[in-house]
Parts: C-alpha cells; sequence; structure tokens
C-alpha cells in the first residue's frame, strides 16, 4: 500500500487564531462525519482547530476502517503499519497547514479511532501531542511496532471506557489506565456502565479539562 499525506477529512476552523488542534478518529466502520459534532461540544468557544479525518480502508461490512481486524488487542500488521504511516504522514501536514505544532495538539479516538490515536500520538519516534483522549480502544501490539512510554511523568491522558463493552472489553481501557499510570502520566480514567459507546457526562467533563490541557 503506497502511503500518501492525504485523507478525506472534515475540518472546523477555530474563531480566530487557533490555539491548537483537536484531532478525532472514528472507529471501525464509521467515517469522518461520526465524531465531528463533539469538536464543538468538547471546544464550544472554537478555541481549536477541529478535524476528523476518513480512515482510508473500505472493508467489510462496509464504512471506514483504520485496519484488518484478526484479534481484539493485536491489529493484522499488514494494514495496521502502512495506514499508521499515512495517518502519521496526514496528521503531520495537516498541523504544519493550519500552523500548529504537535505540542498543542490534542489527539482522540474511539474503538479503532483510539487504537490509531494511542499509535499515532505515542509510536516511537513520533512527535508528541499535548494530551491524549481514548474511548473505548486498547493499545495495540503489531510486529514491527513499539509504543514509546518513556518521560511521561505527568503527561495528561483522558480515557472513557464502558463496563458492558461487548465489543472491545473494558479490561483493555484498564490496561491502557494502568500502563499510563506506571509511566507516570497525569490519568482521567471514567468507566461507565454502558457498552462500546461515548459516556456523555464524560464529554462534558472533558471539556472543561480540555482547556485545563491548553492553558
Amino acid at each position: 500500500m503506497a502511503v500518501q499525506p492525504s485523507l478525506n477529512s472534515l475540518i472546523r476552523p477555530a474563531d480566530g487564531e487557533p490555539e491548537g488542534a483537536l484531532v478525532l478518529l472514528h472507529g471501525r466502520g464509521a467515517d469522518e462525519h461520526d465524531l465531528f459534532g463533539l469538536l464543538d461540544l468538547l471546544d464550544p468557544e472554537r478555541r481549536l482547530v477541529g478535524m476528523t479525518p476518513r480512515g482510508p480502508l473500505s472493508l467489510p461490512p462496509g464504512g471506514a476502517h483504520w485496519y484488518v481486524v484478526r484479534e481484539v488487542g493485536y491489529p493484522d500488521p499488514g494494514t495496521f503499519l502502512p495506514v499508521y504511516a499515512q495517518v502519521s504522514a496526514w496528521l503531520d501536514a495537516a498541523l504544519q497547514a493550519s500552523g500548529v505544532p504537535p505540542e498543542r495538539l490534542v489527539l482522540g479516538g474511539f474503538s479503532q479511532g483510539c487504537v490509531m490515536g494511542w499509535s499515532v500520538g505515542l509510536g516511537a519516534g513520533r512527535p508528541r501531542p499535548a494530551a491524549i483522549i481514548g474511548f473505548s480502544g486498547f493499545m495495540p501490539t503489531v510486529d514491527g511496532f513499539a509504543l514509546d512510554l518513556t518521560g511521561l511523568d505527568g503527561y495528561p491522558v483522558a480515557i472513557g471506557h464502558g463496563s458492558l463493552d461487548g465489543v472491545i472489553s473494558v479490561e483493555w481501557g484498564r490496561r491502557a489506565r494502568d500502563a499510563m499510570v506506571e509511566a507516570g502520566a497525569a490519568v482521567v480514567y471514567r468507566e461507565t456502565k454502558m457498552g462500546h459507546s461515548i459516556d456523555p457526562a464524560f464529554l462534558a467533563e472533558l471539556q472543561t479539562w480540555l482547556g485545563t490541557v491548553l492553558s
């Protein structure tokens, strides 16, 4: 698969000069419209430029995807690795075009998008964003890929997971939480009695958190 820096994406401009960027990656089978509405929920004053890219793979049962699912926790290397490179290239180019440095980026995602968010945000050799938001996903294990969890003392991370999630078990969210706590990160973790979805109450909480992270 050829790596291109471009992905289909929606952009919500900041109200004036952007103070940073908020990028949200959708889940399996959705598209760039799926999380677009969360940009205004999380950043109602539009201090940030918001972006929601579309996963580059079209796979059964439809919609856009970031990698082929073989086993939860272990993305298929043949699709994950080239898409990881593609998303990294797109993100770097999008930030440069917006005039926002990586250290002013908050990167988040849901389900497969959460997996890709952890990867692009904390992949070895990648520029580290200001903070990461993970909804209902996991930190991936992939041959030929590694996360860099060094130098994370006080690093802001927000993780939300449904305790009744039947798609990606809540145990994966707890593992991500534990790994980040062990690495010294400042973790906000919310576990809600719900399935594979995002808790609206957590989104309301993250609105204040986001302002603190980029203050």
